[in-house]
């Protein structure tokens, strides 16, 4: 990589707070764009988790987080909500001493609380990535508190980055929201596939054949959304003949109120991330 495109945090010395299946989806990618394995370090409990990172990608290993801590420049908090507490206080003198830049990618804690285990001017940037990230095609939303400077906001998109889109928030209260669309909106549409495929079945086709043209379909609509950059509303007029098939499946639809169901179901889910929010205070 020449330095004219060397990633922001190229030369970083990061850890990684927790190795499952989200920080080893970072690490590989920000090792593929650049980074030196030699600057990353990881802290994960369990020895066949840490053998396995060492061994895949060449990185540091460490048993418990403030060995990990103790030098870095930047933190990755990939530890579940319910120990998150636990890890803060086992890192907090590294925190004290260095001012790392913190990144959560935790679902429903607040960059509040973090403050409060962490201490009062630790630059902190609360994250919710998904699922595809582990491939390489993401969707991270991002809010940074009001002692993250720009070049750290960088560093905190461009890990991020490695992995997917990413796009900044402007409020935190909105990131419930992004957790509601984007995090956990893989799971609807791997519903909606489910559901297109039973349908088929139940019409006669063979499951594996209607499998099959169901993920291809919805493979190549995303495609299609992303690529094109034209409005969902414009690409669905467009395969929508008025009176043919498509229009049906739609009137259809139309008739269950789709549309107010997908509002209650992220209504549903953006409350859930509010209540699980509150439960660490």
């Amino acid at each position: 990589m020449s330095p004219a495109s060397a990633s922001p945090v190229s030369s970083t010395r990061l850890a990684f707070i927790g190795g499952g299946n989200m920080a080893r989806s970072l690490i590989g990618a920000l090792l593929r764009g650049g980074v030196k394995a030699t600057s990353i370090a990881v802290a994960e409990p369990h020895a066949a988790t840490r053998d396995a990172l060492a061994k895949d990608f060449g990185v540091a290993v460490h048993e418990h987080a403030a060995a990990a801590a103790a030098n870095a420049e930047i933190l990755v908090l990939a530890v579940k909500p319910q120990v998150m507490q636990a890890v803060c206080a086992e890192i907090a003198a590294a925190v004290e001493a260095h001012r790392p830049l913190v990144i959560s990618i935790a679902a429903g804690i607040r960059l509040d609380q973090f403050e409060r285990w962490l201490g009062a001017g630790t630059p902190l940037v609360r994250v919710m990535p998904n699922t595809p990230a582990l491939i390489g095609a993401g969707a991270s939303g991002l809010f940074a508190n009001a002692h993250v400077s720009e070049s750290r906001r960088a560093q905190a998109a461009a890990i991020l980055a490695a992995a997917g889109s990413t796009a900044w928030i402007e409020s935190e209260a909105l990131m419930d929201s992004v957790t509601a669309l984007s995090g956990s909106g893989p799971a609807y549409f791997f519903l909606l596939v489910e559901a297109m495929i039973d349908a088929a079945v139940a019409q006669g086709l063979p499951r594996e054949t209607a499998t099959a043209l169901a993920t291809q379909t919805c493979l190549g609509a995303g495609r299609m959304l992303v690529e094109s950059g034209e409005a969902p509303s414009l690409l669905r007029e467009r395969v929508t003949s008025p009176g043919g098939t498509t229009a049906a499946a739609l009137d259809a639809f139309a008739a269950g109120d789709l549309r107010g169901l997908v509002a209650r179901a992220l209504d549903a889910a953006q409350r859930r991330g509010g209540t699980l929010s509150a439960q660490y205070d």
